[in-house]
């Protein structure tokens, strides 16, 4: 499949963006006291690296075409 250079570009800002959200919630998660709150922020956790690894499998498929 081929991408234009929007989706690329789109899929990059997203990446950057759980990227961040990926490094707060790690950093942040450190400082909760709150058992539930440190559910939340672990699922965040979870669910932020398995979407990244999902963008990098999409932009190296589009870097290959």
């Amino acid at each position: 499949m081929d991408y234009v250079l929007h989706e690329v570009l789109e899929v990059q800002e997203l990446a950057s963006f759980k990227t961040n959200c990926l490094t707060k919630s790690k950093t942040m998660r450190a400082l909760v006291a709150d058992e539930k709150l440190k559910r939340i922020m672990e699922q965040d956790v979870q669910t932020s690296t398995r979407q990244l690894e999902e963008f990098s499998a999409i932009l190296s498929k589009a870097k290959q075409s």
